[in-house]
């Protein structure tokens, strides 16, 4: 493309613009400024991860010190279940404190490293399309190809410097003989699974217009992955086992065998995404998807035609890949509750933590432990679907409908109703899961019953986590993000409080630290209706705040 502009002699001469520039240039100058954007969001990701394997790495230590409690441990985890939840085998086979650790936890936090990459990567391609930026960017010097090489340098970043501190931190705990060669492994294969996953992002940027549809189809292939390895290690299939990546780092074995080559397997496998994601990229248009957009309708139904029906619409797609994704996570933990008191009754620490809920059966008492989880998971839908209002207000697409007739208490408390109904849902789904599978498991009908209720008792928690999003978003919207420390702060008091033994004060800052543990616990309604209404008065609040405030603008 070039442009004529007139001289001073009114010769006219021919300026080159973006399209006589190579497809990456500009691409270091994005990579410093999404470092800068992410100056706060990525460090709390790789310290969380990073002190958190800390932590369990020194609870490992403290806990099972004497060999007899790691030959107890080990008998454990040698079932179905245990492998299901933890990695292969072949572990068990030399069960150090290096090995335990790369057992129980390499599997579980490659999701989570899986889950830091994919929203890194759409964060800084399909997202900065979506609201339009990307186009101006690119209107400048800057290649076709420089924000998504950009994104995917973040993310090795990212994922470089977990490493990095993982093989530090780790090598100075002397977890096992050779632990640094183990614990440089073990490092190294959470930036390999992480780059695996950056990879698969940056082909499902490429195929949707939508940066949500975009991170759902990305993890929903982190959780297919973790599926494979579960179901390959419980069965004893290694051929299934090695469709994974995650299950190709696992079989890394760090502080085991300490074998290398599968980091080249998720390398080559990354490498591929990527080189996939720039040449799909070269085959659509700046803020389109692959994906051909079906056309709508010629007129709108009837539900569109009222806010909260246009608010169920936007988020149904999230809502239901959140609804199928607990009930199978309900099921999977539901199916293990049979055997829930062979698997626990050597683990001190789970014991002490059953032992604090109380209840009639370990089953019960594990039950209520679990509930936690699946009530944060749900939590994570609430805070996304309370916090949509902010995302249209900064896109430029509230401006439009609020210029109508529609009051913004009747446009924001309609996200707000999908939000806390959606979210209730959620708790039901998963209810349903852990009773059935718990109930077959078992061999209990009750607990279906038992189980689903226990679960909604979590709703008033939630309905607290959305007003807190509404207060934020209504009165402090450049604060708005702050609402995922509820969720955050109620995983890590909520569950791992009651293995690692904090104060019950601290699980009394959450609003799920007040919910009664059923059904290990009985019912008390008191706090239910307190909760119920604090949640009443944020949610109020919050839409007052918002009706009060500026709006912003495009």
């Amino acid at each position: 493309m070039s442009a004529t502009a007139a001289t001073g002699t009114g010769t006219p001469t021919t300026t080159r613009t973006s399209a006589g520039h190579g497809a990456l240039t500009g691409t270091l100058a994005l990579v410093g400024f999404n470092l800068r954007r992410d100056r706060v969001r990525l460090p709390v990701w790789v310290l969380a991860l990073f002190l958190g394997t800390l932590s369990t790495a020194d609870e490992f230590k403290t806990l099972y010190a004497a060999p007899e409690d790691r030959a107890a441990v080990l008998g454990t985890m040698d079932s179905p279940a245990g492998l299901a939840m933890t990695g292969p085998r072949h572990y068990l086979d030399d069960y150090t404190f290096g090995s335990m650790l790369g057992h129980q936890m390499l599997g579980f936090l490659a999701v989570l490293v899986g889950l830091m990459s994919v929203l890194a990567v759409t964060r800084h391609t399909r997202e900065e399309e979506e609201t339009g930026r990307a186009e101006l960017v690119r209107a400048t010097v800057v290649g076709r190809h420089a924000h998504l090489a950009a994104a995917l340098w973040v993310a090795v970043v990212a994922n470089l410097s977990l490493a990095a501190l993982l093989a530090v931190g780790l090598g100075a705990m002397d977890l096992a003989p050779g632990g640094t060669t183990g614990s440089l492994l073990y490092g190294l294969a959470h930036a390999a699974v992480g780059l695996v996953f950056a990879g698969v992002a940056a082909v499902t940027t490429q195929i949707t217009a939508h940066t949500r549809g975009a991170s759902g189809m990305a993890l929903a292939a982190v959780g297919l992955a973790y599926a494979l390895r579960a179901a390959g290690d419980a069965g004893g299939d290694d051929a299934l086992s090695w469709l994974s990546p995650i299950g190709w780092v696992q079989r890394t074995y760090p502080y085991v065998d300490n074998r290398w080559w599968p980091l080249l397997l998720c390398a080559a496998l990354a490498a591929l995404l990527a080189g996939a994601g720039f040449v799909l990229s070269a085959r659509r248009d700046v803020g389109a998807g692959l994906r051909a957009a079906r056309p709508g309708r010629p007129t709108a139904s009837g539900a569109l035609l009222r806010p909260l029906g246009f608010a169920l619409r936007l988020h149904r797609s999230v809502l239901a890949g959140f609804g199928a994704g607990l009930f199978l996570m309900g099921a999977m933990y539901g199916s293990i509750l049979g055997e829930a008191d062979d698997m626990l009754k050597n683990i001190d620490q789970i014991q002490e933590a059953l032992r604090r809920i109380g209840g009639a059966s370990p089953a019960e008492s594990f039950a209520s432990m679990i509930m936690v989880i699946l009530a944060v998971v749900a939590s994570v839908h609430v805070v996304t679907a309370a916090l949509r209002p902010r995302a249209e207000e900064n896109s430029g697409r509230a401006e439009p409908l609020l210029a109508t007739g529609l009051s913004r208490v009747r446009w924001a408390g309609s996200h707000l109703v999908v939000a806390l109904a959606g979210g209730t849902a959620l708790l039901l789904l998963a209810g349903l899961g852990i009773g059935l599978a718990g109930a077959a498991s078992a061999g209990d009908s009750g607990l279906v019953l038992s189980l689903t209720g226990a679960a909604l008792a979590y709703a008033p928690a939630l309905w607290v986590t959305a007003g807190v999003a509404a207060v934020l978003f209504g009165w402090l919207p450049r604060a708005a993000q702050a609402a995922w420390a509820v969720p955050a702060y109620a995983f890590v008091t909520g569950y791992l409080g009651q293995l690692l033994r904090f104060p019950d004060w601290m699980n009394g800052l959450s609003p799920f630290g007040h919910v009664p543990q059923l059904p290990a616990a009985p019912m008390d309604w008191t706090p239910m209706a307190v909760l119920t209404l604090v949640a009443a008065a944020l949610v109020l609040l919050g839409l007052e705040g918002f009706r009060r405030r500026d709006l912003q603008t495009k």
